[in-house]
């Protein structure tokens, strides 16, 4: 198998980690040789409830034995797409009252950037130095990381980039601006937060020249920052939310939600604003429905601050400079590169696995399934602590 992995399947870079999947349960991955790892990366923050939660199988099953794809997005009544919507609109403040289910985050946010700028008729869009919003031409035009990109240039035009938590480059937002995209926490950057008011403040420079505000919340979405959204801890409600990963509870998914009046022009002038063939597929939407329904009607979201100050107690190294980010969605900044990549490393060989951030070379990510427990969350930070302990410097 890992010699066909490497023959046949297109790879991301020269060295995959290449572990061999049996199956996973829980807070476990497990390989082929029965190995298990403790799964401290949920499929980059993907898997919120873990792997093979019952609610989201059961869900799962229950359409596959109705229907799978039976029609492009938004021409039939599926009922699990219609519910999922109507559960964010009833989940969500005003005015995010319509979705749009797409296939992967990337997706959600090129239909994001295309209705901002069909509603101000405008062209300008500002991002922030090393954002990261997906991989797509679209989003990778709003990427703020030159290395990532500059190989697939053209890419669109009249993009300008500013620091995340730069009050002074607030001016640069005017009425040529059709929209700011900002992730609500950024992701690639190292967990950075927003400081001092920051997303108020761009809130209000939005609003001041026309100009919409789109929060990327692809990674702090569904519970993960102790809200189902991190935007509801920094007091700034945006135009349009893009949400992903988490949300569809391991299956693949992508939303962008606004206002109806803004929704509605992707109907007319063109018709087909915006079309995909597989958004809001019944058996994802199932997954994703139930997946939402178990962080909000249970204490996971409370529970997700709990366990990162857990995990904060536990994890005092004089190796880990700083963790930054917020519930379940933190980074462990390690005193130099070299310490992150051997602890990332020597981690999968003990069990434990953990992960790289995007641009920030001393990062380790720490994003595990909200259900993970008290008792996981001590093994692994035993584990990391253990590992650091070996490493000399």
């Amino acid at each position: 198998m890992k010699s066909d992995f490497f023959k046949y399947q297109a790879q991301t870079t020269p060295h995959p980690l290449a572990m061999e999947i049996s199956h996973a349960r829980g807070s476990y991955i497990y390989d082929t040789n029965n190995k298990r790892y403790l799964d401290f990366v949920a499929g980059i923050s993907a898997c919120t409830l873990g792997h093979g939660h019952p609610k989201v199988i059961k869900a799962i099953k229950k359409q596959l034995d109705s229907y799978l794809h039976v029609m492009v997005y938004g021409e039939y009544i599926q009922k699990s797409a219609v519910e999922l919507t109507k559960f964010l609109a009833e989940h969500l403040p005003y005015p995010l009252e319509k979705t749009y289910l797409t296939n992967s985050g990337t997706e959600a946010i090129e239909g994001a950037l295309k209705l901002a700028k069909r509603a101000t008729g405008r062209s300008q869009i500002i991002s922030a130095n090393k954002a990261y919003h997906g991989n797509t031409m679209g989003s990778m035009s709003v990427m703020g990381f030159e290395e990532r990109k500059q190989a697939f240039r053209p890419l669109l035009p009249d993009v300008t980039f500013i620091d995340f938590n730069n009050e002074d480059h607030l001016a640069l937002i005017t009425t040529k601006t059709a929209c700011v995209i900002l992730e609500t926490i950024q992701g690639g950057a190292g967990f950075i937060e927003p400081t001092n008011g920051y997303l108020e403040k761009v809130r209000i420079q939005c609003d001041k020249v026309g100009a919409l505000l789109i929060l990327d919340e692809i990674q702090p979405g569904v519970g993960r920052t102790g809200k189902l959204f991190g935007f509801e801890n920094y007091n700034c409600i945006p135009d349009i939310l893009v949400s992903g990963k988490g949300l569809g509870g391991g299956m693949p998914i992508g939303a962008f939600t606004a206002s109806s009046k803004l929704m509605e022009l992707l109907q007319n002038a063109p018709k087909l604003g915006h079309i995909t063939t597989f958004g809001g597929h019944p058996v994802i939407a199932s997954s994703a429905l139930a997946t939402l329904k178990e962080v909000t009607e249970s204490n996971l979201i409370q529970k997700a601050l709990e366990k990162e100050a857990f995990i904060r107690k536990h994890l005092v190294h004089p190796y880990i400079s700083e963790i930054r980010g917020k519930g379940l969605m933190l980074a462990l900044i390690m005193n130099s590169d070299d310490i992150a990549n051997q602890l990332i490393l020597k981690a999968q060989d003990k069990g434990l696995i953990l992960f790289w951030l995007l641009f920030e070379p001393k990062a380790v990510r720490i994003t595990p399934p909200l259900t993970i427990s008290n008792e996981e969350i001590l093994e692994g930070c035993s584990t990391i602590t253990s590992i650091l302990n070996t490493i000399s410097v």
